[in-house]
């Protein structure tokens, strides 16, 4: 089975520019977004193998969700301009590996991902995402994986149903009727005010949709029933806030994303940048394999793959 590596732009430099110093050129310009970035992304393609490589990014542009409730996402903290300087030198980086990446106004990455995931899913084709963003867990079925860091950069954790399900007691097509329920305070909207994880869980395992907890009120517990009614609006656009978009229209040929390796446009790239430890690494010479032992608890996840 062919697999195609789906890559969340934001959510990677974000978590790369948290988890490393602030690398800078002499010149002064910083790298350390870049760095971590193509870190993450390099170990990506080696462990996994990928047959195709798309990195998708938000814009600057208000989305879908911004229009239908304003208040979403704005007590976010102001983005660094280190961080912002270095945004447009990944896409230049990008464009240098040859690597195909992504972006739409009015739909955030995490839409681009799951319209291609759930595209290419039924094509044959297994769907892994690299992302630090829980919600987009909810894309996840038997040929689609959720790759995430889990501390630093080199830890991947590879997320399927059951790992999903083990986590949060519910399968992960259900995660928006979880935030709907409980709200997201990250994205800034409420849900429905004194209901946490555990009775949100309960409520969608007994009624299975936001649907039908609300056809079902007469058989909810009186203080949760009197939240669902007095919050139903909130409930209902959190439901729609959270749910992931999986039928933008995107303009992209697959065969085009094909991933065999690194151009080596790349390599000098880095080096005007002077990123020499990571280009030595992408760009080093091919060593004999040798076999490495593999501990019990990395051949249950590898061997989804």
């Amino acid at each position: 089975m062919q697999t195609l590596l789906l890559i969340d732009g934001n959510a990677i430099m974000h978590r790369a520019y948290h988890a490393l110093p602030p690398f800078k050129t002499r010149s002064g310009i910083p790298t350390n977004v870049i760095y971590g970035f193509f870190s993450m992304l390099h170990k990506s393609t080696v462990d996994f193998k990928p047959d195709y490589v798309i990195v998708c990014f938000d814009t600057p542009k208000p989305t879908f969700r911004n229009k239908l409730f304003k208040e979403y996402q704005s007590q976010r903290p102001k983005i660094s301009d280190d961080f912002i300087i270095q945004i447009p030198l990944v896409k230049e980086a990008l464009d240098k590996a040859g690597i195909t990446h992504l972006e739409k106004d009015g739909f955030e990455a995490d839409d681009l991902i799951g319209t291609i995931a759930h595209k290419y899913k039924t094509n044959g084709i297994r769907v892994l995402i690299l992302s630090g963003d829980r919600d987009i867990q909810q894309l996840i079925d038997e040929k689609v994986f959720v790759i995430t860091p889990k501390m630093g950069l080199s830890d991947l954790k590879i997320y399927d149903a059951a790992e999903v399900q083990k986590k949060i007691g519910l399968v992960p097509e259900k995660i928006p009727d979880l935030k709907a329920l409980m709200g997201d305070s990250s994205d800034n909207y409420s849900g429905a005010k004194g209901i946490g994880p555990k009775t949100a869980s309960k409520l969608i395992n007994q009624f299975q949709t936001i649907s039908g907890i609300y056809l079902h009120l007469e058989e909810i517990d009186e203080k949760v029933r009197k939240s669902l009614v007095e919050n139903k609006k909130n409930v209902l656009l959190s439901l729609k806030l959270a749910t992931i978009d999986t039928n933008v229209s995107i303009d992209f040929e697959i065969q085009k994303t094909k991933f065999e390796k690194f151009n080596e446009d790349l390599k000098d790239y880095f080096t005007k940048l002077e990123i020499t430890s990571l280009k030595n690494r992408i760009f080093a010479e091919k060593k004999p394999e040798v076999k490495k032992e593999i501990k019990k608890e990395d051949k249950n996840q590898l061997g989804l793959f």
